[in-house]
């Protein structure tokens, strides 16, 4: 048995069941570990959730860095890293449940160590819409707070989006894209 195993049984156990639902003893029977020899991988719940949502974290930045990194138009770039960021959720729907329902189960001595990773992920976003109003391709008088409202927009597809639906990830990212493309973008104010 190893440390990831442990971490993918306690994801889906957490999506499942909540945080504070699941014991050591739910996520030791997952594995078929006795309690007491989980502990020789874990030290507690705490660390397993902070685990899984660093690992949610770094996931999602090392594909929005790639966007981020690219020459491209903020317009296309921002419907490049929703992409990203929508794909990540589906494609890792236990891990996605853990990090955007169960994060304010982190006790306080472990917010602080979950806090610049979850930052970063915001500020990714914001540089992208400021990149955005600098060049004069978008309006925003408050890019972090636009940035807020788009990941809320995307985060919370993971309590209605399914595989099987009728949408895709992609297509549902593109629906959501040009919105917000849309409502972004500068438009000439003189009536034609």
């Amino acid at each position: 048995m190893d440390r990831e195993s442990i971490l993918r049984a306690a994801a889906q156990i957490f999506q499942e069941k909540g945080y504070h639902a699941t014991s050591m003893q739910d996520i030791a029977e997952a594995v078929e570990l006795k309690k007491g020899s989980l502990y020789h991988h874990v030290s507690s719940k705490q660390e397993i959730l902070l685990a899984l949502l660093d690992e949610a974290l770094d996931l999602i930045i090392e594909r929005l860095q790639i966007v981020e990194k690219k020459d491209l138009p903020p317009s296309l770039k921002l419907r490049q890293a929703m992409q990203a960021y929508f794909c990540f959720l589906a494609e890792n729907r236990s891990l996605s449940s853990v990090l955007l329902l169960e994060h304010k189960s982190l006790q306080p001595e472990f917010i602080d160590l979950h806090l610049p990773r979850r930052d970063r992920v915001e500020q990714i976003w914001q540089k992208i819409i400021e990149d955005g109003v600098a060049c004069g391709e978008f309006q925003s008088h408050q890019p972090a707070l636009t940035a807020k409202a788009l990941l809320g927009v995307l985060n919370w597809t993971i309590t209605w989006y399914r595989e099987d639906g009728s949408l895709t990830a992609n297509k549902i990212a593109d629906h959501f894209s040009d919105l917000f493309i849309q409502g972004l973008l500068i438009r000439n104010s003189s009536k034609e």
